[in-house]
């Protein structure tokens, strides 16, 4: 599976061994940035890189990782067509792409050990989508909304 990745100084050091872990398990992984660690840089810019990254390559999934995630997932979905879910276990890692077909994970470097969250991310990569309508309808309700501002089908 495509894999693109990207963090800021939170981090960094975890991303930079993930890309090694995921590409050792038979990933083709795509490094957003940071490249360089600066204790002062914003997180946004990998962030949205990531997403458009995913919206572009149609069956990849996207990392983000900060401090706490919270900000990363939010920038990610500012990407039209990103599905990012905020993930702190085992559960909403399935159930992310389970349920909503997320097509990024969103993981807090600081809240998890590093082994805790390669688990994590690996959960996830590994999950498919349910199928079920009642979740597949679901999406298409936030994508209309994305696109059009409202839920109302259009008029034929």
């Amino acid at each position: 599976m495509h894999v693109h990745i990207g963090t800021d100084h939170a981090g960094f050091e975890l991303k930079n061994r993930l890309v090694d872990s995921l590409t050792a398990k038979g990933h083709e992984v795509t490094d957003h940035g940071a490249h360089t660690y600066e204790a002062q840089d914003d997180y946004p810019p990998f962030c949205t890189a990531v997403g458009e990254a995913v919206v572009a390559d149609p069956g990849s999934l996207g990392i983000v990782i900060g401090g706490s995630g919270n900000g990363e997932q939010i920038a990610a979905n500012k990407v039209k067509g990103v599905r990012a879910a905020l993930v702190w276990n085992e559960d909403t890692a399935k159930l992310a792409r389970q349920h909503n077909d997320a097509n990024v994970i969103s993981v807090g470097a600081r809240q998890h050990s590093e082994e805790e969250l390669e688990h994590l991310i690996d959960l996830f990569l590994a999950e498919p989508f349910s199928e079920e309508e009642r979740h597949a309808r679901r999406i298409a309700l936030m994508a209309r909304y994305e696109q059009t501002g409202t839920y109302e089908a259009p008029a034929s």
